[in-house]
């Protein structure tokens, strides 16, 4: 019982790790990605719709996003999502297909996204440490329930630190490459 609030602990972090690693696909480098497009909603037949499910995405260039609407009077609406997003990018609309070029970043944008990152880190390590608290909180009652011993419960307490630990360790690493990746030019 006291073992699976553990198993249940790390289970929770690698989740944060996970939504972690999605949330920083979302921050652009200087290269296209269609990940870039994952978080913006498109109105479409009165509802929110995934840009991918409203037409093709495609990268012709290494600093373009092409978008090809399955339908050509969903054009209007996809710029408005776009221009809507926090994305800073321009769609340029030829009738057919949106273009979405993604600029080179200056050196000043390259510090603010760094800046962007580090603080999305701070932010997954505080999910993960509340996810230790409330593991150890779990083991402090069934300690008082008696479920458990007082040794029990501080030989557990310290593996959840121990994972609490590595996971934030892995945070920062993925923090230092997604920071190598936003400044290399």
């Amino acid at each position: 019982m006291a073992s699976d609030i553990i198993q249940q602990m790390n289970s929770k972090m690698e989740a944060s790790i996970d939504a972690f690693k999605r949330e920083l696909v979302k921050i652009r480098t200087g290269r296209a990605s269609l990940a870039l497009l994952d978080g913006v909603k498109v109105d479409a037949y009165g509802s929110q719709m995934p840009m991918d499910q409203v037409g093709t995405l495609t990268i012709p260039e290494s600093s373009m996003i092409a978008i090809k609407p399955w339908d050509p009077q969903m054009l209007p609406a996809i710029e408005k999502a776009i221009l809507a997003s926090d994305l800073g990018l321009t769609p340029a609309n030829d009738g057919n297909v949106i273009r979405l070029n993604i600029p080179p970043l200056t050196e000043e944008r390259r510090k603010e996204l760094v800046k962007q990152v580090k603080k999305i880190g701070e932010e997954f390590k505080v999910a993960i440490r509340n996810v230790r608290r409330e593991a150890n909180d779990s083991l402090k009652k069934m300690k008082k329930e008696k479920e458990i011993s007082e040794d029990d419960m501080f030989r557990l307490q310290d593996d959840a630190q121990k994972a609490t630990d590595d996971f934030i360790k892995e945070v920062d690493k993925i923090v230092s490459g997604k920071e190598k990746e936003v400044m290399e030019v």
